[in-house]
Parts: structure tokens; sequence; C-alpha cells
């Protein structure tokens, strides 16, 4: 039997069409492996590009890094790119790798049973499918996250979640409420400012911010990146960012390295000389370690909430009433629009699909409120399930699309375990996964993100989430599973 025979007698199933189920989807073509299929909840492709498309939209890593390793881009018109921009890339990519003919839009998966050797798949349409591997892309940030505020239906000017925009209510001249201090909310200050009559940035906890410059490429620039390919490989991996990548790894992973403290005195620097009313940069001074929060990067945030149209309120949000919200301090702010930049439930990933391994085990049982994956991508008794971006991986301001990549390569062994015949189950055995969880934990406590401060990363047990050791240890994981870890049935 031909490798393609072997590869195509099985049935795969992806899990969500954005950034990582692409990429398991064309590396599967790349291999001649087509009896497979993309369920996507959505109607087109994305991910977190397609459902987020608030004002000020940018990517905080740089546009040649964002890439797919076989796909770069000579097409990128500045440093940081815009969620538009992004959204067109994928784009561009489905159609090249023709991905078109294995994409099912508006199937969202609700169950995923373990049944005689075989995935049992079905949508919320009632269709049904079934699969010897299913590779889990569904992301980690997209379920919103809205916060419980008293009043919230009252309001009578127009009131949404950032990933969630109503694009029919224009925001010029208007008075607009921005609750959240992370990313989202810093970026949507910034593109606001410049056209509302009034923004107000309620502020719980303030960000250090990161500055950074997020410069157009010039007409000769991109003629280069369309004519010399070599030009344009070496901006995919531009060997000051790797270093700077490198460097900031090793901080968030020893918060009392050189590293790290060349990232205090950069954000320090960035407050000290960036806000010159003395009052507003204690409003913006965090009184927790830089990093210990997703690290914020912004070229004109600091600038953004100085001008005069707009405010910091930091006293809180007391309550929702029809013309505005009521601060803690008493103090009526009548507004048009409230955006509830709030962030997303960090912990859901798969779910709420009701996923069920061997002997009926359930996902949400072995989750709880903390999910947990051996090397962010399998756990015990759910056979051949395989995530990208799982629980535990590297979220920090690393390029998703690299780690996902090396997730693949990882995966795509374990695949072909059961392409070849030696096994027809693979899955990572309890011992494994319960020593990795031990190390992790132990190791996560000791990274920036268990300095004192309260963030996504941490879990329900106010442990880190996220991946605790290097880039570089990731990638020698990545290399090839530990035999030892595996159970082969």
């Amino acid at each position: 039997m031909t490798q393609n025979a072997q590869s195509n007698r099985l049935r795969y199933v992806i899990v969500g069409a954005g950034m990582a189920g692409m990429l398991a989807g064309i590396k599967l073509l790349q291999r001649g492996v087509t009896n497979f299929a993309i369920y996507e909840k959505a109607d087109r492709i994305g991910g977190t590009w397609r459902e987020n498309t608030y004002p000020g939209l940018t990517c905080d890593v740089p546009s040649h890094s964002y890439t797919y390793s076989f796909e770069p881009y000579p097409d990128w018109t500045c440093l940081m790119p815009s969620g538009a921009e992004i959204q067109e890339y994928f784009e561009k990519v489905r159609v090249k790798y023709g991905l078109d003919d294995y994409l099912h839009f508006k199937k969202e998966i609700t169950t995923c049973e373990y049944v005689e050797g075989k995935w049992c798949i079905q949508t919320a349409c009632g269709h049904k499918d079934y699969a010897d591997i299913v590779i889990a892309a569904t992301g980690v940030l997209h379920h919103p996250r809205i916060p419980e505020i008293e009043g919230m239906d009252s309001f009578n000017g127009a009131i949404f979640h950032s990933a969630r925009w109503d694009h029919s209510v224009p925001p010029d001249g208007r008075r607009i409420a921005v609750i959240g201090t992370g990313s989202t909310g810093v970026q949507i200050v910034s593109a606001l400012s410049k056209i509302a009559a009034q923004l107000t940035h309620f502020q719980r906890t303030p960000q250090w911010i990161m500055p950074v410059e997020n410069r157009p490429f010039t007409n000769e620039e991109k003629a280069a990146f369309h004519s010399d390919p070599e030009i344009l490989k070496r901006m995919q991996n531009d060997p000051e960012l790797e270093a700077n990548i490198e460097r900031f790894s090793a901080a968030i992973t020893d918060p009392e390295s050189d590293a790290m403290k060349q990232i205090d005195e950069l954000v320090l620097n960035n407050l000290e000389q960036s806000v010159k009313d003395p009052e507003l940069r204690e409003k913006l001074r965090p009184d927790y370690k830089p990093a210990c929060k997703r690290l914020i990067y912004s070229p004109d945030f600091y600038e953004a909430v100085q001008r005069p149209n707009v405010e910091v309120v930091v006293e809180g949000v007391d309550r929702i009433e029809p013309e505005g919200i009521r601060s803690c301090d008493g103090q009526l702010h009548e507004f048009d629009v409230i955006v509830l930049a709030t962030g997303f439930r960090a912990d859901m990933f798969v779910r709420p699909a009701q996923v069920k391994g061997r002997g009926g085990v359930s996902l949400d049982d072995v989750w709880g409120d903390s999910p947990q994956a051996y090397m962010a991508i399998m756990i015990p008794d759910f056979p051949n399930f395989f995530m990208l971006n799982g629980p535990g991986g590297p979220v920090g301001n690393f390029s998703l699309i690299e780690i996902a990549e090396h997730q693949w390569n990882y995966v795509e062994q374990l695949i072909r375990l059961v392409e070849g015949g030696d096994c027809r189950e693979v899955c990572v055995t309890s011992e494994a996964f319960e020593q990795f969880e031990r190390d992790r934990i132990a190791a996560a406590k000791h990274t920036i993100f268990a300095t004192g401060c309260d963030s996504w990363y941490l879990d329900a047990r106010g442990i880190p989430a996220t991946w605790p050791w290097t880039r570089q240890r990731f990638k020698q994981e990545m290399a090839a599973p530990k035999p030892e870890a595996l159970e082969l049935n």
C-alpha cells in the first residue's frame, strides 16, 4: 500500500478554520491526504481575525513573522499588520492551497465522542461524521467574557463587546466609554481618541506599555519583497527579531534576569518620558512587574490618553444606567456608546462541545475549570485526539503561527504511527501527563506570570496556565515525541 493510500484509508476531522486549522489542512494536502474535513462554526475562515474587527485592531507580532513559514507574504503595508490585512492574507492562503473543497462552514461541532475506535462527531445542524483522527484547532480566545454589571440592559445607547463590534454605530463625534485595559482596550482607545467627541477609558488595572514603531513599508521595500525571495525570507526570519524573542523568552522564565531588567527599564522610561501630567502618570503606573500580564505594545497609547477629549477613570464601574455609567465614586458619566473590551474565556478551548474519550470519560470532568494537556497537545484516554495551541502552550508575545507549526511537526509524527500500522490508537500515558503537569506547575510558579498580578494567564487555581520554559525548549520538545510518554494500542 502506498503512503497516500495508507493515509487516505483514515478519516481526519479538523475542528476550526482559523490559522491552526488551515495549517493542519494544508499540511495534510501536502502529504497527499484528501480524506479530511474542516468544520467551522462561522461562515468563513480566519478565527480571531474574523471575529475581531474593532477600530485599531493590530497584531503585536511583526507582519513578516506572522506568516506560515512556507508562505511568506510580500504585500504587507507596515511593520505591525492590521487585522484586516491578516484576514486578507489567510483568505489568499485558503485559495492558493485549495482548501475550499474541505471547508464546511456554519457547522459548529456540539459532540465528539470516541466509540469503538472511531470519533463520532455531530454538528449543531445535525450533520454527522466519523473520524479516526481529530485535530482540535479551536484557538484560545474566542468566547467573549461579558462582565456582570448591574443595569447593562437599561442603557439607552449602543453597548457591545469588542469582538462583536457593531459597525452600524458610527463612532465619529460620539461620547464613548471603553471598559477594559488589555491590548484590545488600548488599541481601541488609540483609534477612537482621534474621532470621538469624548472618550472615557475605565481602567481597573493600568498596563505597562512597550513602545514600538509601526512604520509603513516604502514602495521600494515592497518592490524588493516581490522581486527578491531571499529578501522576503530574511524578513520572515529576521535575526534581530529572533534575538529579541529569545531575550523575551528568557525574561519571562526568570523574573530576575538581565533580560527582564531591560524590559523594566524600557517600559518605565516610556511611562516617565511620555506622560507629562503627573496625576495622569500615576493613574497609568502599574503596581506589578512588567510582563506579569501580557505585555502591551503600542506606538501611541500614551499620546492618545493625553488628548483633551480623553479621560481615564480609575474609580471603577458601579453600574450602568440609561444615560451612561455610574462610577464607584457616585459620578454619572453620560455616553452614547459603551464598548466592553473585557477579554475572553481563556479556559474554553474546544468547549462548549461535549468531548468524550475512551470509556465515556468527559473532557469537562478531566479539565474542570483548569484545562491541561501534555505538551499542549494530548490528554490521556483521548486517543488520536490532538490539539494545536491547546492548554499550557506558549501564548506570550510570540507568533502563534510558529508555535502551531512546531506542534504540527510533533502531531504529524503521532499520526504516522497510526497511518503506518504501528498502532490503531495513540495518546499520552496518564503517568507522563501527570508528571508533565507537576513539572509545568512547579516551573510556572517561578515565571514572571506568577509575580503578583491578576491576568488571563492564570487558571482558576491562580497558577499560570502557559508554557513556563523557554521558547528554545519548546522547539526541542516538539522535534520528536518521547516514546516512553506514549500509549500505543
